[in-house]
């Protein structure tokens, strides 16, 4: 075993970790803070796959913005060392029952499909229009799926934040 997979599976686990401890955290800062390791982790991992490019987005959008606009929510509207309401077992059966379903829907999805790679004909121009035209381009060979993806996991991520930030009637009147 090389130490490029000894360091791959260090990080994965760190990761795996962190990205449970935002789960299982009550302590909504901490569970920010752990978030923010994993998307560290996850860039950590883009680097080792020589994306550069990738890694620093995922440091500047995730790391940059959307933690930082979740930890400004918290401090601006929440007192720091407020726990989080407990979780109630009514919810967290049908989410673990939903949550295996589609855990085993996506591995019977991915281990059917062809994973096969292909290169478009042709010298690739690498600039901001040929880039844009396949960003944007839903024929073969575009990325408007994933790019639509990440869209909607940014929306995600935004009304979460908000959700997170708004607190209950109850808790303003007292």
């Amino acid at each position: 075993m090389t130490l490029e997979q000894i360091l791959f599976y260090i990080i994965s686990g760190l990761v795996l970790l962190f990205g449970f401890l935002v789960i299982v955290c009550r302590r909504i800062f901490r569970s920010a803070i752990y978030l923010l390791f994993s998307l560290v982790g996850i860039a950590a991992l883009y680097f080792m796959m020589d994306v550069e490019f990738i890694a620093a987005i995922q440091i500047i959008v995730y790391v940059g913005g959307i933690v930082v606009l979740i930890i400004f929510s918290i401090f601006l509207t929440h007192q720091v060392g407020e726990k989080m309401p407990k979780k109630l077992i009514k919810r967290i059966i049908p989410a673990l029952i939903l949550s295996t379903v589609g855990f085993f829907l996506t591995i019977g999805i991915l281990s059917r499909h062809t994973f096969s790679v292909e290169s478009k004909p042709g010298v690739f121009n690498p600039t901001v229009e040929n880039i844009g035209h396949q960003l944007l381009d839903y024929q073969h060979y575009g990325y408007v799926l994933p790019f639509e993806i990440i869209s909607f996991l940014l929306l995600a991520a935004l009304i979460g934040s908000i959700v997170i930030a708004i607190r209950p009637k109850q808790q303003i009147k007292n």
